[in-house]
This record gives C-alpha cells, sequence and structure tokens, in this order.
C-alpha cells in the first residue's frame, strides 16, 4: 500500500492550518494523530491533493478545567486519557470508551478530535461523549462557534465542520450529584477491532431515584450517531429500575437503524442494541447512586 502523490503541510499555528484549509479546499484533509487518515489514505478509501498536519500546535493537547467543564485538546490522546487520575475519578463512561480503543501503540498516538472529526458511525467517544452532553469547537480565521456533539454529524463521514475550520476542543461539563453515565461496546475482537455495535447512557436521578435526565446514544447502527430522543424522553419522570431499562432498551431497538455487513446483521445489531442499552442504564444508574462519574 503506497501514498498516492500528496503535498504535506505542517502547521505551527492555528491560522496557518486555517488558511491552508481554506486555499486548498475541497481538496485537503486535516491530520492529527494520522492512525485512520494514513490508512485511508494507502487503501485508497478516500483521495487528496493536500495534507494540513496540525500535530505540532501544543495548544491544542491536554485536559484542562475552567467554568465548570473539562476541556479535551483535540490532540489529547486515548492514553493521556487514561493516565489522568481525573477521568478515572470523575468520568468513568469515558474510561469505558478507550480502555479498550485499539492497541497500546494506535492508543499512543490516536486523538479524541480526530475519533470524533472522523464521523465513522462505529467510532468509540461520540457515544459516550453525547450523552455526557459535550460540545465541540470550531476555529477558523473568521471566527469560532461551539456546536453540540449531537449536533455535529450529518452522514458517514460528514459533519458541520467547514473546510476551513479546525476542530480545537471537546467541553464536558462536570456532572451534577447523582449523575452517572456508562458506555458498552461489542466487538468481534477484544482490541484493534470496530464496535459492531454500542451504547452510551446517561441518568440523572433525585433522591427518590426517580430519572430526572436520561440520554442514550447508539453507535454504529445508524449513519451517525443515533441520539435516542424519543427513549431518553420516556426516561424521565420514571423509577430507575429493572422494568424501566428492559422497556427503554426495546425502544432503542425500534429507533436503531442498523446495516448488514462483514461483522454482522441488521436483525444481529438490533438485538445487540438491546441488550447493550439495558447494561449501560444499569451501569449509568449505578454510578449515579454509587456517587462516582
Amino acid at each position: 500500500m503506497l501514498l498516492t502523490d500528496i503535498e504535506f503541510h505542517e502547521a505551527s499555528t492555528l491560522k496557518e492550518a486555517s488558511e491552508w484549509m481554506g486555499r486548498y479546499a475541497p481538496y485537503a484533509r486535516l491530520m492529527a494523530g494520522g492512525t485512520d487518515l494514513l490508512v485511508d489514505l494507502k487503501t485508497h478509501r478516500i483521495g487528496t491533493a493536500h495534507v494540513v498536519s496540525i500535530n505540532r500546535i501544543a495548544a491544542l493537547r491536554g485536559l484542562t478545567t475552567t467554568n465548570g467543564s473539562l476541556r479535551i485538546g483535540a490532540l489529547t490522546t486515548a492514553t493521556d486519557l487514561l493516565n489522568s487520575t481525573m477521568i478515572w475519578e470523575r468520568f468513568p463512561g469515558i474510561v469505558d470508551a478507550v480502555k479498550d480503543l485499539a492497541v497500546l501503540q494506535i492508543r499512543n498516538m490516536a486523538t479524541i478530535g480526530g475519533n470524533i472529526a472522523g464521523a465513522v458511525p462505529s467510532g468509540d467517544m461520540p457515544p459516550i461523549l453525547v450523552v455526557l452532553h459535550a460540545t465541540v469547537n470550531l476555529w477558523s480565521v473568521s471566527g469560532e462557534r461551539e456546536v453540540p456533539l449531537e449536533d455535529f454529524f450529518t452522514g458517514p463521514r460528514q459533519t458541520v465542520r467547514r473546510p476551513d475550520e479546525v476542530l480545537t476542543e471537546i467541553r464536558v461539563p462536570y456532572p451534577p450529584p447523582r449523575f452517572g453515565a456508562a458506555y458498552v461496546p461489542f466487538a468481534l475482537r477484544e482490541a484493534n477491532g470496530c464496535s459492531v455495535a454500542s451504547a452510551a447512557a446517561s441518568l440523572l436521578l433525585d433522591e427518590r431515584n426517580t430519572i430526572r435526565d436520561a440520554r442514550i446514544c447508539l453507535g454504529a447502527v445508524a449513519p451517525t450517531p443515533k441520539f435516542a430522543k424519543t427513549v431518553n424522553a420516556s426516561l424521565v419522570g420514571k423509577a430507575a429500575e429493572a422494568a424501566t431499562f428492559r422497556k427503554a432498551a426495546e425502544e432503542a431497538k425500534e429507533v436503531a437503524l442498523p446495516i448488514s455487513d462483514v461483522r454482522g446483521s441488521a436483525d444481529y445489531r438490533r438485538e445487540l442494541i438491546g441488550i447493550l442499552t439495558n447494561r449501560a442504564l444499569h451501569s449509568a444508574r449505578a454510578r449515579a447512586v454509587g456517587g462516582a462519574q
């Protein structure tokens, strides 16, 4: 597998990256860790004439907290998240999504921004971040904007990001008391395999364990991460108990839009969604009641 002739640009500032992307659009691709892009280029899944690397922009790395929210720089890697005590203590749902993400070498390179901006329907990060109320920041020389993650994806490998925009960070609000979230994927292999189906869930409970807010997002069973609005609404006001979760899991199966491919049939994926949603809701409840997030 060989790369075709491509002009490589290494940006040292966001301004450079934005200007190059705008100048060469639509024949340019942004590169962060490169774990997806380089494979896609070598296998000719996609083609491009220009690659603009943002890997040298140090401001896009790391975790910070500001104004009651967590900021994840776009170049932060999966390994960075796993090495963060704060993530383990406050956001165990994120740990669910990255602990088995590919193999160690890939986790050391794969960036969180790239996992999101690539918009692959089976991506592990988008579902859990959607249920955590995450937003993404998009920067260009003409300005910046913040977009709720559930509104970011428009189709397979397609997003609302404009050609000259760079995804700079992901913002996740700190969870309130009695909030829990979990992510449950199913893959054909424990590591380095795409999810056949996945489910993320978050719950906010009152003192009587009644559901005040709920969010469910399904992965690998629709053209984009499937934010299950109707299922979410049906959970509010209900007791956080097994019967409620079973009913929600059945509803999640109905809103899923799976396809059949080499990893599984549409019917198989739909059945998986019921099981995974039920497990995610139970785990989210346990974290909400136990006080850990």
